[in-house]
């Protein structure tokens, strides 16, 4: 499909208001399937309910296998699925090479649309330009958006990782932080890395960037535990996901440091730190509504022609902190699986 048919419209269309729908529509608990391994989320739609044409959608991620995060937004796009009458098909790896070929076999299966993530926008922007000329829509989410548009993508649903990275800087500089330390768990990362720099950016203090290996959590605990032994004026410790935080609660500990910790993106467990005051504040980025409006926005382009943010503009899920104030409203929506 050729950009240049795509509406010029500067108009931002109102995508965030189907999450209210989303809400009402939790189609079961899933988990991260990982590796290559593909699994197909059949919607259940009740007989004589069905108003359009069943469609095929693939969702292709780049989740790290036991990483709760890619459970939520599968959640999303379930529900998604379930009110449009989609058959959803999932698949996911973190090697960007093998993520290309999941979006190959996407195409040679002939879906009807694809949503894919863009941790490694280089090494997918081939196989995207192979969608497009077999005229598959093709929508970002989650990681991309500083690329979606130049892959020649519909769409995008995610945060900013640049505008929330320095959103959290500022939040440290208000808290009083002078040292921190992010803590990055997948070199090559776009977003992950423009998390860091977002903060590094308007953080007035100092700023270290350490890399682990976020598949092997023994070894990202003894390098954080490593790295806080080393160097006693580090205050906050900045991870980048929740299952990464919770480690680097336990590293603290055998550090026997003083550090506070924040944390990007939560799960059910990273609530109850927040609540109890293990973790000072998470920056939500809403990876359900990502899932749900990337799948529901090829349904709407199918049956309505719409395009969510005009085929020009992101659609923003975020960034929207999480500390002690707000915490008990969003925990109650995080034991589900949805925040």
């Amino acid at each position: 499909m050729d950009r240049s048919s795509y509406p010029r419209s500067r108009r931002i269309a109102p995508a965030v208001a189907v999450a209210a729908a989303a809400a009402l529509l939790v189609a079961g608990c899933s988990s991260s399937s990982g590796g290559k391994k593909a699994t197909e989320g059949d919607a259940n739609v009740s007989a004589g309910k069905a108003t359009t044409p069943r469609m095929t959608v693939a969702l292709i991620t780049h989740a790290v296998p036991g990483d709760t995060f890619w459970d939520t937004i599968r959640k999303g796009a379930q529900a998604a699925a379930a009110k449009d009458n989609i058959k959803l098909v999932y698949s996911s790896d973190p090697n960007a090479g093998n993520q290309s070929n999941l979006v190959q076999n996407a195409v040679d299966q002939k879906v009807d649309g694809i949503a894919v993530t863009l941790a490694k926008p280089a090494a997918l922007k081939a196989v995207v330009a192979k969608a497009k000329a077999a005229n598959i829509p093709v929508v970002g989410l989650n990681s991309g958006v500083s690329d979606w548009k130049k892959l020649g993508l519909m769409e995008f649903f995610g945060q900013d990782e640049s505008v929330a990275g320095e959103a959290f800087g500022k939040r440290l500089n208000s808290l009083g932080a002078k040292h921190t330390v992010c803590v990055v768990q997948e070199q090559g990362n776009i977003g992950l890395t423009q998390r860091c720099d977002g903060l590094k950016k308007t953080f007035s203090g100092k700023t270290d960037i350490l890399y682990v290996n976020g598949t092997d959590m023994p070894s990202v605990k003894s390098t954080i535990t490593a790295k806080l032994k080393q160097d006693s004026s580090i205050d906050y410790v900045a991870t980048l996901a929740a299952p990464i935080a919770l480690t680097a609660v336990q590293a603290m500990s055998d550090a026997g440091s003083k550090a506070k910790l924040a944390t990007f993106d939560l799960n059910k467990d990273l609530t109850k730190a927040i609540d109890n005051g293990t973790v000072q504040f998470a920056v939500d980025q809403q990876p359900y509504l990502q899932g749900y409006l990337s799948v529901d926005s090829l349904w709407l382009y199918r049956t309505n022609g719409n395009y969510s943010g005009g085929g020009e503009q992101a659609v923003l899920t975020g960034p929207a902190f999480v500390d002690k104030s707000n915490i008990a409203k969003v925990a109650q929506f995080a034991a589900k699986g949805t925040r």
